[in-house]
């Protein structure tokens, strides 16, 4: 069998290329994003590609860090806003499914010798949806724990969507747009209303959050992305702000990343005409999919995302000891994160 190679990539545009031609990527995969997420999350940034006789046959974006004298690799790291990001193949839809497996499985050998020779004690790995076959994780040592997204397919009559849409729902929105519930797409001071209303929200739940919470963070996602890849709508009712989305492009897919906090409105529901205006704005401008991202970690959401109707996508939350050090690893990630606060 060949043997599979990893190399680092330093250049953007190499980087962005192998992006495109890959399989499954999703915009947390670009560069200028990862590079974004390298500055705000305290981890250095490897963009690795794995390869086989020259030939690139992966690219494993993974950020290293350190917590209480343990080394770990993530991808995505945490406190980034990226719910998944991990390998995509190149070509992978084209392979026979012996080929499939096979790249995988050598891809993710290939990174944790890349990552032993770094001294990594632990590595976590969430998976991008649609790349559905998580057995290569499982049979290279990897703890591996389904989640899902919802997607929304995009490929039928509009007037279709809508009727799919839960009766209630449907209701919530045309009420809301006759009592003055309006959508419109903003900039840079509707993203800050966004932010802000999130961080109120979350203070409001009790969750430690930053006194910055984001804000240099979103402020350059906002510079290389916005308008072509990031787009911002807001609800207004009575002439005041109500409510606000980002949504993220990136190739055939929509993706609803960041906002919508709960309001104490009574009457009308700015969140669900967001929500319907960002659908409708997605087929409209010819994707083929829109995703509610969901981390898989509140089921609360389930009942107000199942009401758009859309599909179950797996994506898969991965794990592995690289050392006897890491046996710990799981344990003190998952402490940190709960005496931090989720944000």
């Amino acid at each position: 069998m060949a043997e599979y190679e990893v190399e680092i990539v330093d250049k953007r545009d190499e980087w962005n290329g192998l992006v495109d031609r890959a399989d499954y990527t999703t915009i947390f995969h670009e560069w200028d994003w990862l590079k974004a997420v390298e500055k705000h999350s305290n981890t250095k940034l490897y963009p690795l590609v794995v390869k086989k006789n020259s030939t690139s046959v992966a690219i494993f974006p993974v950020f290293v860090g350190k917590k209480l004298g343990l080394r770990f690799a993530l991808s995505p790291p945490s406190k980034a806003i990226m719910v998944y990001l991990g390998p995509a193949l190149i070509s992978h839809r084209e392979m026979k499914q012996s080929k499939k497996e096979t790249a995988l499985i050598e891809s993710i050998k290939a990174v944790d010798n890349f990552l032993k020779k770094l001294e990594v004690d632990y590595v976590r790995i969430r998976t991008p949806p649609f790349l559905i076959d998580s057995r290569p994780f499982s049979w290279s040592g990897y703890s591996v724990f389904p989640q899902y997204t919802y997607v929304l397919n995009l490929e039928k009559e509009l007037s279709k969507i809508w009727e799919d849409l839960d009766r209630s729902l449907r209701r919530s929105i045309e009420k809301s747009r006759q009592k003055g519930v309006d959508v419109r797409e903003g900039g840079f001071e509707d993203l800050e209303f966004v932010r802000l209303n999130m961080k109120k929200r979350f203070q409001e739940m009790g969750a430690k959050v930053p006194e910055d919470y984001y804000e240099s963070y979103f402020k350059e996602l906002f510079e290389k992305y916005y308008p072509e890849k990031m787009r911002i709508f807001v609800a207004e009712y009575l002439q005041e702000l109500a409510g606000g989305i980002i949504l993220l492009v990136h190739k055939d897919r929509v993706s609803y990343w960041f906002g919508m906090s709960k309001t104490t409105l009574k009457g009308v529901y700015p969140n669900d005409v967001l929500q319907w205006e960002a659908i409708k704005w997605s087929w409209e401008s010819g994707f083929r999919y829109y995703e509610e991202i969901d981390a898989g970690d509140d089921p609360r959401l389930r009942h107000y995302k199942a009401k758009f109707n859309p599909e179950l996508v797996p994506w898969f939350s991965t794990s592995k000891n690289l050392s006897m050090l890491g046996k710990v690893g799981n344990t003190v990630y998952f402490s940190l994160k709960k005496l931090k606060g989720r944000f």
